[in-house]
């Protein structure tokens, strides 16, 4: 009961076909390959035109800004 067997799959793979028709899913493979495809060769191009930026450093020699110091923090007042 859990598992299909063969004939169900035989049946449900007969329906998409005929829902679907072999040329459109043949046709939908072929377009999802072509777009696989351009979107590789659109990476290869982006990082060819990627100049390589220089490293961005953050300087820590500022000074903090003064903080308020508050009195009641910790206490609890009964």
């Amino acid at each position: 009961m859990g598992s299909l067997s063969i004939w169900h799959w035989i049946v449900v793979i007969a329906v998409v076909l005929l829902l679907f028709g072999r040329g459109k899913i043949s046709d939908l493979m072929g377009d999802v390959a072509n777009g696989i495809k351009a979107f590789k060769k659109g990476m290869k191009e982006d990082e060819a035109e990627k100049p390589a930026e220089p490293v961005k450093t953050i300087d820590h020699n500022s000074t903090p800004a003064p903080t308020a110091s508050r009195s009641d923090v910790g206490s609890k007042a009964v």
